[in-house]
């Protein structure tokens, strides 16, 4: 991909290969920095936790699908302390049940202004630019990014929104994208070995 590169990342005994621009000078050094710092992830709904298709009848929406990978991360995260935020800007019950069943309470939806949402939240939560992560996948995602330290976006991503993304994930939207960027962020935090280990003794009763 012209303008970036990929890099081997040592996370704890993970090893991580990502995609970095090359003008924003990032070594894997100050990439760990920036990951280690992280307290709270948003998420984009359509796109991020789904694959982008929208499944609509004259009722309504009708379904979206989920990845059950992702779920898994995002209980895992909020285990350990990561703060997980969902901010779209449709609305959707299917988003708010999705959200209820995995323990997130940070849910904004019908959202026309992703930035100031972003923004809002981290003053609420008392949090810096730095502690923030973003995942988003389209052209309204951008705002957003200001209001973020560290810009993650999918492997599916629209070109111009790669074009001003730090991370670009291998998986795809809806297909373990989310998952790969929480695995980074624990792993940087030398939490997700300890996830790990955790299963290995027993199950806890993540959900999915």
């Amino acid at each position: 991909m012209s303008g970036k590169e990929e890099k081997e990342l040592a996370l704890g005994n993970f090893k991580v290969n990502v995609q970095y621009k090359e003008k924003q000078e990032l070594s894997t050094e100050s990439l760990t920095a920036s990951l280690q710092k992280i307290k709270l992830l948003a998420l984009d709904v359509d796109g991020v936790l789904t694959d982008g298709s929208i499944y609509i009848s004259p009722a309504g929406e009708v379904f979206k699908g989920f990845n059950a990978k992702d779920g898994m991360g995002i209980s895992c995260a909020l285990r350990s302390g990561l703060q997980i935020a969902v901010i779209t800007g449709r609305q959707s019950p299917i988003v708010e049940r999705r959200c209820e069943e995995l323990g997130i309470t940070l849910l904004q939806q019908g959202v026309k202004d992703k930035r100031l949402a972003l923004q809002q939240m981290a003053q609420k939560l008392g949090l810096v630019r730095e502690e923030i992560a973003y995942m988003g996948d389209d052209l309204n995602d951008i705002p957003a990014f200001k209001a973020s330290g560290l810009n993650l976006v999918p492997a599916d991503a629209a070109i111009e929104v790669m074009a001003v993304a730090d991370i670009i994930t291998k998986a795809s939207g809806g297909r373990g994208a989310v998952r790969e960027a929480i695995t980074m962020i624990l792993a940087a935090q030398d939490n997700w070995n300890v996830i790990v280990n955790s299963y290995l003794n027993a199950g806890q009763g993540d959900k999915q």
